[in-house]
């Protein structure tokens, strides 16, 4: 059961649109997902079409007893393999350590879900608050999102740092898996000095996809649609991006399963 968390330091650069993105790779290949929003902005919950859920994940990690996040899952209209534990805004007041263990309540309430996911994907917050330990405390890999801006290697490397922080005490199995370059157009000079600084400093960590800049994201998500399902030129073309993406992250036995 891959998991993974989606990080990032700096709020803007898209983490949500990447998280979606996968989670609708995963979706057009019949395979079972399970999206966990801890962004107290909710943009994930509400991008799965998931309104006003009466358990959320801030109930979850107030009780933090193993099994219990089993009783907050939803389902999201995108499909019957697509599962969120959903977040609102009162999320916020889990962002602060919460008792000796507070890092590890998500895991806890993990614990004893069914393993029966092909794919567990956690949105965090811009910040290395409580919520994003949790979330990497809970978790298999980091996906670092940023954008190819100026900020972007400060960015990406104060996000590595966060994961060995998290790799250092509660969660030794860590890893890095990729740093995603998110709003790219590569076009623009500044913008390929930035993605060159990247690759120079990270090399092979710095994913080969790239996800360019296209209104066909937030047109999706305001639907609350996959991009897999959004039907314009600009869909198709970052569908294929995403699916390139989530074959690149996942482990061999579904990059070469076939599409059901």
């Amino acid at each position: 059961m891959p998991s993974f968390s989606v990080v990032s330091m700096k709020g803007g650069v898209g983490k949500t649109s990447v998280t979606l993105g996968l989670a609708s790779a995963a979706w057009s290949r019949g395979h079972r997902v399970l999206v966990i929003d801890l962004d107290p902005q909710a943009n994930a919950t509400m991008g799965l079409r998931i309104d006003a859920p009466t358990f959320t994940v801030n109930d979850v990690l107030a009780d933090a007893r193993p099994g219990i996040a089993a009783d907050a899952l939803q389902v999201s209209p995108w499909g019957e393999n697509v599962h969120a534990l959903a977040s609102e805004r009162a999320l916020e007041h889990r962002n602060t350590v919460e008792g000796r263990h507070s890092s590890l309540r998500l895991r806890a309430a993990l614990a004893s879900l069914p393993r029966t996911y092909d794919l567990v994907i956690i949105d965090c917050p811009p910040s290395l608050g409580e919520l994003t330990r949790n979330a990497l405390s809970a978790s298999e890999s980091a996906l670092i999102v940023t954008e190819p801006g100026f900020f972007a290697l400060r960015g990406a490397e104060q996000a590595l740092e966060a994961v060995e922080v998290i790799r250092s005490s509660t969660n030794p199995l860590m890893k890095t898996e990729a740093i995603i370059i998110n709003k790219a157009r590569p076009s623009v000079a500044e913008q390929r000095q930035r993605i060159e600084e990247l690759k120079s400093s990270y090399g092979s960590l710095v994913s080969k996809t790239l996800v360019p800049e296209r209104n066909a994201i937030q047109q999706a998500e305001a639907a609350g649609m996959p991009i897999h399902a959004w039907e314009s030129p600009a869909g198709v073309e970052l569908a294929k991006i995403f699916d390139a993406l989530y074959d690149e992250i996942m482990p061999i036995r579904f990059s070469t399963e076939v599409s059901r």
